[in-house]
């Protein structure tokens, strides 16, 4: 098959930091590189994923590792090594979908496998999307047919604070720990706009205004600085550890435990939100509780606000195209990805939601 263009998707993978309460990191990471034979690719049209091109390339992985690219077919092979002549082909970096629900939304589509909102609350920080992950969803083999090598899974949008995601390598697995991206920090997904106020105004319950979205973040984020100090506190307590064991030790609590990774930076907040205005208002937000948002999702009006995305440091992680599916997306266009592209220091990403 002749690929004529893809794009590739990206987001920043930092190494996790242990959270407040000190422990092994839980759940860890069991992945391990699949065995492979050495295989040459030649004669290949390349993007790197760095903006270069290079044509009639060739390419060499062995062990799971790019070990070699030029731009021509003089790299060195052995008996064992498998040659792809790719002439008239394009070969890409593998795709990183950054906002995925594969796994927690598996295939079929039935009520057994709805597992990626948890709506008992509008504030859910202490749930965790790899919990939920189905690792025989046949959604996976078919995001890899088309490229997807590594993704990160994340709760739905009912809530304001949906709770943590996981970024997976995409590999056949008995269990989620053995896709876990070994070192890859979590995500904390939040909502903002329409999805909140109406899953919860339905119910007869708070949020059911943009008001009350925002007043409910607020109270949450005020409640996880206090359990911050709390353990602060606790731990300057006293140099000795009789003083120490005669201080007020904080109860653990994994709701504020979240907040405060994500306050603390350890934890990246990922932020649906749709229209220009929530966006700046989400930016006021984490200016006034020392937070910082890594990437605004789906964001059909970031190009209204483009300079001040790359000025944050803020990603605008968008559809390729799709737009007009409710009132907060009606006023998305077809050039947002290259207008939020283009400013010095900006950051634009694909994704498939």
């Amino acid at each position: 098959m002749k690929y004529r263009k893809l794009f590739f998707l990206a987001t920043a993978l930092v190494m996790l930091q242990l959270p407040m309460v000190s422990m092994a990191e839980p759940y860890a990471s069991t992945y391990t590189p699949l065995p492979s034979d050495p295989v040459l690719i030649v004669n290949a049209t390349i993007l790197t994923g760095t903006g270069e091109r290079i044509e009639g390339g060739s390419l060499l992985m062995s062990e799971g590792v790019i070990r070699e690219i030029r731009a021509d077919s003089q790299i060195s092979e052995n008996k064992q090594t498998t040659v792809i002549d790719a002439q008239g082909r394009w070969l890409t970096p593998g795709l990183i979908d950054v906002h995925s629900h594969l796994g927690v939304y598996a295939s079929p589509n039935l009520n057994a496998h709805s597992d990626g909102n948890e709506i008992s609350n509008p504030v859910t920080a202490r749930v965790w999307a790899e919990h939920s992950i189905w690792p025989q969803d046949p959604g996976f083999s078919r995001a890899l047919a088309g490229g997807v090598t590594s993704l990160q899974v994340l709760p739905g949008s009912a809530n304001l604070i949906g709770g943590r995601g996981v970024t997976l390598k995409n590999v056949p697995a008995v269990s989620y720990q053995a896709m876990k991206f070994p070192g890859a920090p979590q995500g904390l997904k939040m909502a903002c706009g329409e999805n909140p106020k109406r899953v919860y105004g339905e119910r007869k319950q708070t949020p059911t205004t943009r008001m009350g979205n925002v007043a409910g973040y607020r109270a949450q984020w005020i409640e996880a600085q206090k359990y911050i100090r709390d353990w602060e506190d606790y731990e300057k307590a006293g140099k000795s550890k009789k003083a120490k064991d005669k201080a007020k030790r904080p109860i653990r609590d994994l709701r504020l435990e979240t907040l405060a990774g994500a306050l603390k930076g350890d934890i990246l907040v990922h932020m649906h939100c749709y229209r220009a205005d929530e966006m700046m208002t989400i930016m006021d937000m984490a200016d006034e509780f020392g937070y910082k948002v890594t990437a605004f999702h789906h964001a059909v009006e970031a190009y209204k606000i483009a300079d001040k995305l790359a000025e944050k440091g803020i990603c605008g992680a968008l559809w390729a195209d799709w737009w007009g599916f409710k009132a907060e997306a009606y006023d998305g266009i077809q050039e947002n990805i290259a207008l939020v592209d283009r400013p010095e220091g900006s950051c634009a990403i694909v994704h498939s939601d």
